[in-house]
């Protein structure tokens, strides 16, 4: 019996051996193959032929016209994130395809499956500086997941069933497809090959049973077990799991940042986000643990701190899918590479007698009892941690919020608590700015029946700003709520600790009025600066049907705590209270 792909395929031979065809027309079609129904894109030059081929065709997809290429791969990323599809993104060739970059590799970095075509000069005048070349292929190689140039227009359709297989399978990450001009313009008058074997990319799915096996008697045994969860439950959609094995053998769970939501945040095992920024008791029950179950995170430094103090009592057990992740950091003495779905299978299948570790339990739930996530309010501007609670509040627990990078984002993942995957949207890997708002059009276009919040400073904003055009061409009713403290946070914050309050180039008193930006941009559009009005505001807000923005006008030396200053290991956070007072 035939797929519904190779009947499609096989109905679009049968259209090139009826029909002239172009390199483009066969390129849209593709697309429609792989059910692809967003494409983010920007027209230029070089991909001419690739949207007048669009415009005749009867695609299925919807386009998106964002107003700048980081806007489009940003939103490609947001939708990836929330809908676990490919983004698909099109861009021309030379600074179109340059401008992709951040994106690309925030995308790498983070394990998103994107797929991004650019346009290329024709293969005649490759290599010779032509108007709006660039290598592309040379530029991408180190920060994809593999990149392809089109060199004949009879591999264009295997090329993009493999892009897509590639990008989705295994660790997800970014591919590009580079189509040169001529190729796009090329009259297809042959019958293609759309079959692929790939002998060399054979991800690992399911885990070694004897490393399950391994996992589990050390569980077995353990007296102090302590789980961290990161991304790749999300990807492999395994909170059910997770969580059935976490409630089974009652094991405290923290996240990382990009893991927030794989385990819920509101459940009494939860023990927040580790690292950095997270909270007292989820990295002194990595420290103190003598069993430290990885699942799908990759110990970043910004998760371990100094690695000498990193779980330095703990056997730790690492599954991942991609090998190349375990043991690159942090010691791993039980590696399973595999899915952590499957994984996580196995391991509820596998029952154990453990060792009564309830004084551990007590003593770690004790500690996020004693020393939670805390502020002061203040009697001037708004507490942005408190305003971070009454987004919580007016939206239920119930929206997809996207941030940008720094102090809001921090404040994001500690004060609205995500008991779902996929909820929660940022740049973890790169800190990228500027990528909040774009990222909510892409979570707003895979979820149009919910809401979405992008959460933004002052600083980010203004480096896609222009993406408020988008929303407003699209009526899409993204609230997007700009924690103004005047001032590039983190980076002042750091400048407060760390080098002795010169806060160079980091103040920024001279912002543009965002009121008006907001109308001239046709969003319905607020300002809050006392905290008895942010209730009524939000409340505007939110019940308004398309997007909205708030300037909410936050105390402007507000630090993010706890914090594990560089150099030092988890153990050692500052401003954690009421430990410290």
């Amino acid at each position: 019996m035939k797929t519904e792909l190779a009947i499609k395929e096989a109905q679009l031979n049968s259209r090139v051996e009826e029909d002239f065809m172009t390199g483009a027309d066969v390129l849209i079609e593709a697309l429609d193959n792989q059910n692809v129904d967003t494409v983010f894109g920007y027209p230029g030059g070089a991909v001419l032929p690739i949207y007048d081929a669009l415009h005749k065709s009867d695609a299925s997809f919807n386009h998106i016209l964002c107003r700048h290429e980081q806007g489009l791969i940003h939103a490609a990323e947001g939708y990836a994130r929330t809908t676990g599809k490919p983004g698909v993104v099109i861009a021309t060739s030379g600074p179109g395809a340059t401008n992709l970059i951040t994106g690309i590799t925030d995308a790498m970095m983070d394990s998103l499956p994107i797929v991004c075509l650019t346009g290329q000069v024709s293969t005649a005048v490759i290599g010779t500086d032509a108007f709006q070349e660039a290598d592309i292929i040379g530029l991408t190689t180190p920060i994809t997941k593999y990149n392809y140039q089109v060199t004949d227009v009879k591999d264009l359709p295997r090329i993009i069933r493999e892009a897509f297989h590639i990008a989705t399978t295994g660790r997800p990450g970014p591919v590009v497809v580079d189509v040169p001009k001529n190729i796009s313009q090329e009259i297809v008058t042959e019958a293609f090959e759309t079959d692929f074997h790939l002998p060399g990319y054979q991800p690992t799915i399911n885990p070694n049973p004897l490393q399950i096996k391994r996992l589990m008697e050390a569980m077995r045994v353990a007296k102090r077990p302590v789980i961290l969860s990161g991304a790749g439950v999300q990807f492999a959609k395994a909170g059910e799991d997770l969580l059935q094995f976490a409630e089974e053998y009652r094991i405290p769970v923290t996240t990382t940042l990009l893991g927030l939501g794989t385990f819920p945040g509101t459940h009494e095992q939860a023990l927040g986000m580790a690292g950095m920024h997270g909270s007292y008791a989820a990295n002194m029950a990595i420290y103190e643990a003598d069993l430290l179950i990885n699942i799908g995170a990759r110990f970043d430094d910004r998760l371990t701190g100094a690695i000498q103090h990193f779980a330095p009592d703990a056997k730790v057990a690492h599954i991942d899918i991609d090998p190349a992740e375990i043991g690159k950091n942090i010691e791993t003495h039980i590696p399973v590479v595999g899915d952590a779905k499957e994984a996580l299978k196995r391991m509820n299948q596998t029952e154990v007698d453990c060792e009564d570790h309830s004084e551990w339990f007590e003593h770690v739930m004790a500690n996020k009892k004693d020393s939670p996530f805390w502020y002061e309010r203040s009697d001037d501007l708004i507490s942005p941690q408190w305003l971070i609670e009454q987004i919580y509040e007016e939206t239920d627990g119930q929206a997809i919020v996207t941030t940008d990078v720094g102090q809001h984002q921090m404040w994001a993942a500690q004060f609205y608590k995500f008991n779902d995957s996929n909820r929660f949207v940022t740049s973890g890997g790169l800190g990228t700015m500027g990528f909040g708002l774009p990222a909510a059009i892409g979570a707003q276009l895979g979820h149009k029946d919910d809401t979405v919040v992008a959460i933004v400073g002052d600083g980010g904003f203004q480096m896609t700003m222009q993406e408020m055009q988008t929303l407003k061409h699209y009526n899409l009713p993204v609230k997007v709520v700009i924690v103004n403290n005047e001032a590039l946070g983190m980076v002042r914050q750091w400048q407060e600790k760390f080098y002795e309050e010169r806060y160079s180039e980091s103040l920024l008193d001279n912002n543009p009025d965002f009121v008006k930006l907001g109308e001239a941009f046709g969003a319905e559009t607020f300002q809050v600066t006392e905290e008895s009005k942010v209730r009524e505001t939000l409340k505007k807000a939110f019940e308004h049907d398309g997007p909205a923005l708030i300037d909410a006008r936050v105390v402007k030396l507000d630090l993010v705590f706890p914090m594990v200053a560089p150099g030092k290991g988890n153990h050692e956070m500052i401003g954690v209270k009421p430990c410290e007072e």
